[in-house]
């Protein structure tokens, strides 16, 4: 498989053409955008996730973050191998909303005191993360399906599996009082 130059939007917009393979390869390359995009958001929250791990009171949703660590490890591991099989260096392409997330909770954190609010934040956060996420590896799952990359596809479908799995844990932690916690904590 020949390898692919990745181009931006306007690039992708700007190609006009009702040539099968020409539009193969647009498709190609909006893949290849959006895998070097996803590539980020993963690498960006191995790096967050122990910080968040740190502010994290609550005992279940500590567990649920160490384990989101490891699967996220995981994901990365198979963008590796997705990105090898296409044959294309990982060109590492910041993604600007879930940057500004992750910024925003920043701050959240810092100013939030008490521990059940701060959990909630923490929770609010991660499932807004999550839900990008499951967008993302639909999309690619969608894109490889229609490029035959069958292979990129078994990966990317168990990538969106972990993201359910992992927004349905959040889901239940929140429904399990926290948020409960979280609204008695500002009556005192």
């Amino acid at each position: 498989m020949k390898e692919t130059k990745a181009i931006n939007f306007q690039e992708r917009s700007a190609v006009k053409s009702n040539n099968k393979n020409q539009i193969s390869k647009t498709l190609m390359n909006l893949f290849i955008d959006d895998l070097e995009d996803i590539y980020w958001v993963e690498k960006c929250l191995v790096q967050t996730l122990p910080k968040i791990y740190d502010d994290a009171t609550d005992l279940k949703l500590k567990c649920a973050i160490k384990k989101h660590l490891e699967r996220t490890l995981e994901q990365v591991k198979r963008l590796d191998v997705i990105f090898e099989s296409l044959k294309i260096k990982v060109k590492v392409k910041k993604c600007k909303p879930i940057d500004l997330l992750i910024n925003d909770s920043d701050i959240n954190l810092k100013t939030i005191k008490s521990g059940a609010v701060k959990d909630a934040s923490i929770i609010a956060v991660s499932q807004k993360i999550k839900h990008y996420e499951i967008a993302s590896y639909g999309i690619l799952a969608a894109f490889a399906k229609s490029l035959k990359q069958n292979s990129a596809l078994e990966l990317l479908l168990l990538n969106l599996e972990v993201q359910k799995k992992s927004n349905a844990i959040l889901t239940a932690i929140a429904d399990d009082n926290l948020n409960l916690q979280a609204a008695l904590e500002n009556l005192d």
